[in-house]
């Protein structure tokens, strides 16, 4: 399926089958393909893997799957964006208006090197983007786990040191100081709203050492996990 539901883009072809969509590409000028997967995310990623072989053309996935490695797949392909299940339409717009604002320099600029310069550049800083968010949407998923950089890199498949430094780039922080904040402020919300206990909230937070969980948390926050409650109950 190709096309578009914004300005500047329009409904110019459509396929109903996977079969159909590369003698498509290969015979006509299409901008941005928008590829439902809704209903078979393998097929979709195989898909995706043809096109890529013949095309750098944007692609934007529809009713893909939270599943962590579907979206690294997505990732490995250079797709613009992977929008889950049931897809918001004012995500879509803000997809197809970034797809936008990467395919315009090509049609302003005057020296086409500079316009394929310029047009590489905002990709690289699209796929950047997207390795960050799949990054942060594995950590909010695996909290309660034993999570590294090096684990997520070695699944990404990129150098371990490029990814730090690209999530430090992006987020103004290193990973270990985000993933302190993530479990930090998921442990506060839990002493905050339930009454589990506290060595159930560092096992939720990826503690398994209750004197480290203990030490972290009085640095972050100034005071004791059993203390905080207490203030809470209290303002409360």
């Amino acid at each position: 399926m190709a096309g578009g539901l914004i300005t500047d883009f329009s409904i110019h072809l459509h396929a109903d089958y996977s079969s159909a969509i590369l003698p498509l590409i290969r015979r006509e000028d299409i901008s941005l393909i928008l590829l439902n997967i809704r209903n078979d995310h393998l097929t979709g990623m195989g898909l995706c893997e043809q096109i890529r072989r013949e095309s750098p053309v944007p692609i934007i996935l529809l009713g893909g799957s939270s599943d962590f490695d579907l979206a690294r797949k997505a990732l490995m392909f250079d797709v613009s964006d992977y929008l889950t299940d049931p897809v918001n339409p004012e995500e879509l717009a803000r997809s197809l208006e970034a797809v936008k604002r990467k395919l315009g320099p090509l049609s302003r600029s005057n020296t086409p090197s500079q316009a394929v310069g310029e047009a590489a550049g905002e990709r690289d800083s699209a796929a950047s983007c997207s390795i960050i968010n799949t990054i942060k949407q594995y950590v909010d998923e695996q909290l309660h786990q034993n999570i590294t950089l090096k684990r997520i890199s070695d699944s990404l498949n990129f150098n371990c040191a490029y990814l730090g430094q690209k999530f430090k780039q992006h987020e103004n922080m290193s990973f270990n100081e985000y993933l302190l904040r993530q479990r930090m402020e998921k442990a506060k919300l839990l002493l905050e709203t339930t009454e589990m206990k506290i060595y159930e909230i560092a096992d939720a937070v990826g503690y398994t050492e209750m004197d480290w969980f203990y030490k972290k948390f009085r640095e972050y926050t100034g005071t004791s996990a059993n203390e905080y409650r207490k203030q809470c109950f209290i303002t409360a």
